[in-house]
């Protein structure tokens, strides 16, 4: 399928379309951490947005690699590495705050 907007055109391919939903979800941590801000009266980061981060992050990743990109597979692949590593914090400060109270 033939997309033309005013700037580009593209053809719209199944990895196309699995890049935008990539950035669909990297896109939707910062939405999801802007409520949960306002909800709680100050900045905050949700469990959601490492989700986000971490599902949105291996999709664009698989893109990179299918793009052959370089620069673009060692920042994704990067990110998630924090990604994981800040999931792995949170749950062992729960698991620790559980164990001690």
């Amino acid at each position: 399928m033939n997309i033309d907007l005013w700037l580009f055109s593209f053809s719209l391919t199944a990895w196309i379309a699995i890049g935008f939903l990539g950035q669909a979800m990297f896109s939707l941590r910062f939405i999801v951490q802007w409520i949960s801000s306002e909800k709680h009266g100050r900045s905050y980061i949700p469990m959601a947005f490492w989700y986000f981060s971490i599902a949105g992050g291996s999709t664009l990743l698989a893109y990179a690699i299918h793009r052959q990109d370089p620069v673009f597979i060692v920042g994704k692949a990067f990110g998630l590495l924090i990604y994981f590593r800040n999931v792995h914090l949170i749950f062992r400060e729960r698991r620790t705050a559980s164990a001690g109270g």
